[in-house]
């Protein structure tokens, strides 16, 4: 996946916790999850995504998506805001 969605000026929060409240709160456009990222910590953020209709869409890596959103450590998880 290219980081296009993520440079696009959109509003992001980024990591598990964020992206949880994200798509409990019913604001995300996408969700993006790093291929590398751990499964067990990023199940949730799947089973809100499919339950609210929301696409996923994968990063090649944790280091990758973190440097998309300007942070100097990975993220599992980001989402893309509407």
């Amino acid at each position: 996946m290219s980081n296009d969605k993520v440079k696009q000026d959109k509003k992001v929060v980024v990591g598990k916790k964020q992206t949880a409240k994200a798509l409990k709160s019913g604001d995300v456009e996408t969700v993006i999850i790093a291929k590398d990222a751990d499964p067990n910590i990023i199940q949730e953020i799947k089973d809100l995504a499919k339950e609210r209709n929301v696409p996923i869409k994968y990063a090649e890596s944790m280091k990758k998506l973190g440097k998309a959103c300007g942070i100097d450590v990975g993220a599992a998880a980001v989402a893309v805001l509407n």
